[in-house]
């Protein structure tokens, strides 16, 4: 019989997938999915596979990083941030790596009718997507230990997931929605802000670059506003650009940020960035429900 450790059982899962931080992975989904359906152009099924190729990147990203941090040293017994199930043993990393490697797979499983409907070059940024999640924080040469994961964040939970949803559903390419695709690119950023500001102790300590350990707690903060600042910005060029002052709509979402911004610059204690965490994630779903009901209007 498997030991609890080799076994664990499905909520210990659950929580391993990190479902408060999985709205960005589904945000920029229902964005795309609303920019298509504007166009007169939504295709269900296109939509539906969208949807399970972003999420189980996203899971198997943050499955790998449990793994990835632990065999690192990233991840020790003073860790302020949620439960990871490696370094807390309630997993072995080999259980660890297969659920990653299981994730990865239905995403590229999914993946393949997009290919089929969209073209050959939507498997190379499938991959690559794959690639960049399963490598995510392996070694001291990955995104996360070089300090680049934000610019991965911006673009992969941005554009690339909003137009590149609406692609597969319009066959066609559309600039207008690349760029309403940087909202909730900066916002996904953000998320990752709030993570790395908790975790800039235990990142400096396991020689993470992260922007915030290379330029302090205080650049965190004002990045994570020029990321708030930046999504206002796409909704009004967006706006303007189409025509649509129903875009605008997304704005009331804008007191929701500011609050967020303010409870991050107030303190660094974990037990307030933890929920902070899961508070910027569900602006992100809120940000672009209403950006995309707008462009419904």
């Amino acid at each position: 019989m498997p030991s609890k450790e080799e076994r664990p059982n499905w909520t210990i899962w659950i929580r391993a997938a990190r479902p408060k931080t999985l709205w960005a992975a589904v945000a920029p989904v229902l964005l795309g999915t609303a920019f298509a359906f504007g166009d007169d152009a939504f295709h269900a099924l296109s939509a539906c596979c969208a949807f399970l190729v972003a999420v189980f990147i996203q899971v198997g990203t943050n499955y790998a990083n449990d793994y990835q941090d632990f065999a690192q040293g990233a991840d020790t017994a003073d860790r302020k941030g949620p439960l990871r199930i490696t370094q807390a043993g309630l997993a072995s990393p080999r259980a660890v790596r297969t659920a990653a490697a299981i994730a990865f797979l239905i995403a590229f499983l999914a993946g393949l009718y997009l290919v089929v409907r969209g073209g050959w070059f939507l498997l190379f940024v499938g991959l690559v997507s794959i690639l960049c999640g399963a490598i995510y924080s392996a070694g001291r040469y990955s995104l996360a230990y070089l300090g680049v994961a934000d610019l991965f964040v911006l673009v992969f939970f941005g554009p690339v997931a909003v137009a590149g949803t609406h692609y597969v559903q319009a066959l066609a390419f559309s600039w207008p929605v690349v760029l309403a695709g940087l909202g909730p690119g900066f916002l996904a950023t953000a998320i990752l802000l709030v993570n790395n500001t908790r975790d800039i102790e235990e990142d400096r300590a396991a020689g993470k670059k992260t922007l915030v350990v290379r330029w302090g707690r205080s650049a965190g903060v004002a990045l994570y506003g020029v990321c708030m600042a930046g999504a206002v910005v796409v909704v009004a060029a967006s706006a303007m650009l189409a025509g649509n002052g129903w875009m605008l709509i997304a704005l009331l979402a804008t007191p929701w940020g500011l609050a967020n911004l303010r409870t991050l610059g107030a303190t660094s204690d974990p037990a307030v960035l933890n929920p902070l965490l899961g508070s910027t994630s569900r602006f992100l779903l809120a940000y672009c429900l209403l950006f995309g009901l707008g462009r419904i209007m």
